[in-house]
């Protein structure tokens, strides 16, 4: 589908030079003289290099159509994951560079997202939060509360996030997956 060079937005995958790209960052530029163009960092989404490009209005972009599907985390095999497709039942593996630094979320029966290009599969998109137990945090100090503070918290796969104070060990937290960061108590 063909959009003017302005529509890019961040996350967008486009066709540029005869590869697949995604648009990291976007920047409106209007110059003193001249017309006004979209600056945009753009990521090869198979190698990971970086190209920065101008775009203008009159410009047009091909952009790629993605084909989604919903699938079920099986398992891990070193640098493999195990997936199984949800209609078709079939199970295929994948890199786990294909998920990139939220594969420490991912958990067993997990529904992710698949997200390829003419049946080559390109990424894997985790839901937005997931629920994980604190193992191990500091005591609180009493009144730390008085201000907006934050403490260092270990999860149960790993990951250092920083928690509020009332957070104890044990407590089962939502995790934003995108960025590691505490979102709120599990209600469960």
């Amino acid at each position: 589908m063909r959009i003017n060079g302005n529509a890019i937005r961040p996350g967008m995958v486009i066709e540029h030079k005869d590869r697949l790209w995604v648009a990291v960052k976007i920047q409106h530029t209007q110059p003193g003289k001249g017309g006004a163009y979209l600056q945009v960092e753009l990521k090869d989404i198979r190698d990971g290099t970086k190209l920065n490009e101008r775009f203008r209005a009159s410009e047009a972009v091909e952009r790629a159509r993605l084909d989604e599907r919903q699938c079920q985390f099986l398992f891990a095999d070193g640098d493999l994951l195990t997936f199984m497709d949800n209609e078709t039942f079939d199970q295929f593996t994948l890199p786990v560079s294909l998920v990139g630094d939220q594969a420490v979320f991912l958990q067993d029966e997990m529904v992710v997202t698949v997200e390829s290009h003419e049946g080559s599969p390109l990424a894997v998109r985790l839901p937005d939060t997931v629920v994980q137990t604190v193992t191990e945090t500091e005591a609180v100090v009493k009144g730390q509360t008085a201000a907006a503070s934050f403490k260092p918290a270990v999860l149960d796969n790993g990951v250092r996030v920083m928690v509020p104070p009332f957070v104890e060990t044990g407590t089962r937290v939502v995790i934003n997956t995108a960025d590691s960061t505490y979102r709120e108590r599990a209600r469960d």
